[in-house]
């Protein structure tokens, strides 16, 4: 709801005259924003971001899909390339092979595990088969799908990337955005939209660089302005974060940080946060606005409230 209301509000400036580069939103760290970059994309909304890799850049998201399209197309070769060459063992000329066994329907995940019993992938990837197989013909939910396919992805991710700590926060919210769709090929769709392009008569227009909407960490936005600015995801625990109340000067830089977020705006300030959040591990729970908004009073601000 964050992020849909973000959306609208975007647009609402907008037919008010105010262009895509005269707002951002602005956001404490670079996860917060990888919800609002789908409902952006699905609302054909170009954006640029600065300060952490668009969501759907990322490489170990991009794994992940990986897995996720076969399910949907097993004859995908590009997506079964990706996921191939994941695996040690496996280098570009045995990928090939397998490739051409499932080009050829000699392995198939909509086949018997048995049936596939003499090919190179049963030789060299029978878990990696029987995983893909059973998610295939099972009809679970899109996040059960991904659960599983992280349960199986994850010793492989932790062996590709040194900084896999960090990058897991970006699997969790992934997971967490599963929860919204009742299909695959529903979110598989999302996930692949691009961001609207040009026509060719718009590739001599002056300002056709300019008409994209800036989302940015609020560290990357210092020494920029906007007419408009949102600041989204504004929850005591993120911003501040819980690591920095412990001492009072990693207090007191959070609010500074916060200053530099809220005067970045010439006109208009926006500051969003949900009132509940999911999380993997505890479910829904509720959550309290920034304690930097607790001597903001309706004379200096309005509240709006939103419900579904």
């Amino acid at each position: 709801m964050q992020s849909r209301f973000i959306v609208q509000k975007v647009l609402e400036l907008r037919e008010e005259g105010v262009k895509l580069s005269d707002i951002a939103v602005l956001f404490r760290s670079s996860f917060f924003s990888f919800d609002l970059e789908i409902e952006l994309t699905k609302a054909n909304i170009p954006f640029v971001k600065i300060g952490g890799i668009k969501f759907v850049e990322a490489a170990h998201i991009k794994d992940i899909l990986a897995f996720m399209r076969v399910l949907l197309n097993p004859l995908d070769l590009v997506s079964w390339y990706r996921i191939l060459m994941m695996h040690p063992g496996i280098g570009p000329k045995t990928a090939r092979k397998i490739m051409a066994e499932i080009s050829e329907g000699k392995v198939s995940i909509t086949k018997s595990v048995e049936s596939s019993a003499e090919s190179v992938f049963a030789s060299k990837c029978l878990k990696l088969l029987e995983v893909m197989r059973k998610l295939y013909v099972k009809n679970d939910s899109p996040t059960d799908k991904t659960q599983s396919i992280v349960d199986y992805y994850y010793p492989l991710f932790k062996d590709m990337y040194d900084d896999f700590n960090k990058r897991s926060k970006d699997i969790d919210t992934l997971l967490n955005i599963t929860e919204k769709y009742d299909h695959l090929e529903d979110f598989i769709s999302d996930m692949a939209i691009e961001p609207p392009i040009d026509s060719i008569s718009d590739l001599d227009s002056p300002d056709k660089e300019d008409e994209k909407l800036t989302i940015s960490t609020i560290h990357s936005a210092k020494g920029l302005e906007w007419h408009s600015v949102v600041i989204m995801h504004a929850i005591d625990g993120f911003f501040p974060s819980i690591r920095s109340i412990e001492t009072a000067e990693g207090l007191e830089e959070e609010r500074r940080l916060m200053y530099v977020a809220s005067t970045r705006a010439k006109q208009n300030l926006y500051i969003t946060y949900p009132m509940k959040i999911f999380d993997r591990e505890m479910g829904m729970t509720f959550s309290k606005p920034t304690r930097f908004l607790n001597n903001i009073t309706p004379d200096l601000a309005e509240g709006y409230l939103l419900e579904d």
